[in-house]
């Protein structure tokens, strides 16, 4: 199974899992169990090859960084989540935290614009979910790093990794149309006889997200920039939390346990606990973080 499929399963499962998910107890900031060293992928984002067009030809420039290892070191060992069964901030007291910053990605404009709405979603993460917050790119995603109780710059990596930043993203195509949402069927996206069914900052995959079929967090998870990275990282937490004990039922690289900051980034890609792909994964955001590629110049000037 490709990665993108295993990562559309780890987002139905952990939907479903969070509903009936509560706190873990446990205040033990674990580092990833592997040091093995791997390479970070090639790809243009983690969902798909290429989130615009899922080709060779759509992958942004300085995708490949330099070979890491999948446990933190340095700057990285330093970083610290909100540790499992903390208190999490609310939304007012996250908007005060945000540094203010310019937007370099004009195409967000509309999304970071609009503000989403909790659409009845259920447990004790999802029902946070607000996208109750407006800004530029970068300041909501410190806002939805805040909400969640992980570092931002982590936040800034993995949408780096996934998009490039841009909510015009698109990826997972395919040509089944019971795949499609609902206003983009077969065609209308750009390429004949398929739809994408990722989108956005962190490609979440509109039909895994929330059950009937998505409609629990659509359409607002594809039209407002705070609203789908709130939803994203209502997923991390319900993981780091060690709600999803799930992964230990089926293929894995070690035994899962909350408190894993890269675990847990690992499997929004992969769906499984430290196999290789999420290993990659992980390798890929850390080299991200290290060099702080949002404020490269590549980065910032890079256009559609």
């Amino acid at each position: 199974m490709s990665p993108a499929r295993l990562r559309t399963l780890a987002l139905a499962l952990a939907a479903l899992a969070v509903l009936a998910a509560g706190c873990s107890s446990s205040t033990v900031f674990e580092v990833a169990p592997s040091t093995t060293t791997v390479a970070p992928s090639a790809s243009a984002t983690s969902a798909s090859a290429g989130a615009a067009g899922g080709t060779a030809a759509t992958t942004p420039p300085g995708e490949v960084g330099p070979v890491s290892t999948v446990a933190p070191q340095g700057a990285l060992a330093a970083l610290a989540p909100l540790p499992p069964g903390s208190a999490l901030p609310d939304d007012a007291a996250c908007a005060a935290r945000v540094t203010p910053a310019k937007e370099i990605r004009a195409v967000n404009a509309p999304f970071n614009a609009t503000k989403g709405t909790n659409k009845n979603l259920k447990g004790t993460y999802l029902a946070r979910v607000t996208g109750d917050f407006t800004g530029t790119t970068d300041e909501i995603l410190q806002w939805a790093a805040c909400k969640w109780g992980i570092p931002s710059d982590v936040v800034r990596a993995q949408a780096a990794k996934e998009s490039y930043w841009r909510m015009t993203a698109q990826g997972d195509w395919t040509d089944t149309g019971d795949s499609c949402p609902p206003d983009h069927p077969l065609g209308v996206d750009g390429k004949k006889g398929e739809c994408p069914e990722s989108y956005g900052l962190l490609q979440v995959r509109w039909n895994y997200s929330g059950p009937p079929a998505g409609l629990d967090t659509w359409p607002e998870v594809v039209t407002s920039t705070a609203y789908h990275v709130d939803y994203t990282y209502a997923i991390w937490r319900s993981c780091y939390e060690g709600a999803e004990t799930w992964l230990d039922t089926t293929e894995r690289g070690a035994t899962y346990a909350p408190g894993d900051l890269w675990g847990c980034v690992g499997v929004w890609f992969s769906g499984r606990w430290y196999t290789p792909p999420a290993k990659e994964y992980i390798a890929a955001v850390q080299d991200y973080v290290r060099t702080k590629i949002w404020t490269k110049g590549d980065f910032v000037s890079f256009k559609d």
